[in-house]
């Protein structure tokens, strides 16, 4: 294969409806390979990427979204000569959060959850990339300091805000007649940023993984 570069990388994820959330550089950090020089995170790329799920082997079985994303980005990261991490899959967990807040465009909204520079509260991070190559992945400016941010005022119990996330009001509003609607188009802060509004995610592909949440729940 070619030396990677963020349009061979580009190349590689368009057939699995993924691309590039944002990466680092981890050259020498404690936790990583010694070989490694960029961890990459990898996201949904839309439009398209939930009608392409739905169509590939793992679906209909037990967490078909996680043993896709085991199978895709394990090669991904095999044929890359790298290794692959996932944000599921624990104990122990991977620190994708405080990944994300390094990538440069990903960064934490007013009510604490991430946001993304294109992907807005919507941004999903299905698995990282860890290569042995040096690659600039891109940085942007955070949305929400030109933003007016409605997200701060969009639950209507109050779950998500400026003070973090109540977990169980946000379960317990689900369970009534009004929390219908985060249920079956997703949570209404989420879409309640401009951004997100911007990004092509299914209504369905929210539901899912709202209905999966609050089952866990």
């Amino acid at each position: 294969m070619p030396e990677p570069s963020p349009d061979l990388l580009t190349a590689l994820l368009e057939p699995h409806c993924l691309e590039v959330l944002g990466g680092f550089d981890c050259t020498g950090e404690p936790g990583f390979p010694a070989w490694a020089r960029t961890l990459i995170l990898l996201g949904p790329r839309e439009p398209g990427f939930w009608p392409h799920l739905k169509a590939q082997p793992e679906w209909g079985g037990p967490d078909p979204v996680d043993r896709w994303s085991r199978r895709v980005i394990g090669r991904l990261a095999c044929d890359l000569d790298g290794k692959a991490r996932f944000p599921f899959g624990g104990p122990p967990w991977h620190p994708f959060y405080g990944w994300a807040l390094r990538t440069g465009r990903i960064w934490e909204s007013p009510v604490r959850v991430l946001v993304h520079d294109t992907q807005g509260l919507l941004v999903s991070m299905r698995g990282a990339l860890i290569v042995p190559q040096a690659l600039d992945c891109g940085a942007a400016s955070r949305p929400c300091d030109s933003c007016a941010q409605p997200c701060v005022t969009a639950c209507p119990v109050g779950a998500l805000s400026v003070g973090g996330y109540d977990v169980a009001a946000c379960h317990a509003f689900l369970d009534q007649p009004d929390g219908a609607d985060c249920l079956a188009a997703g949570c209404r802060v989420r879409r309640a940023c401009p951004v997100s509004q911007g990004y092509a995610r299914l209504a369905e592909q929210s539901a899912y993984h709202m209905g999966r949440f609050h089952r866990a729940g």
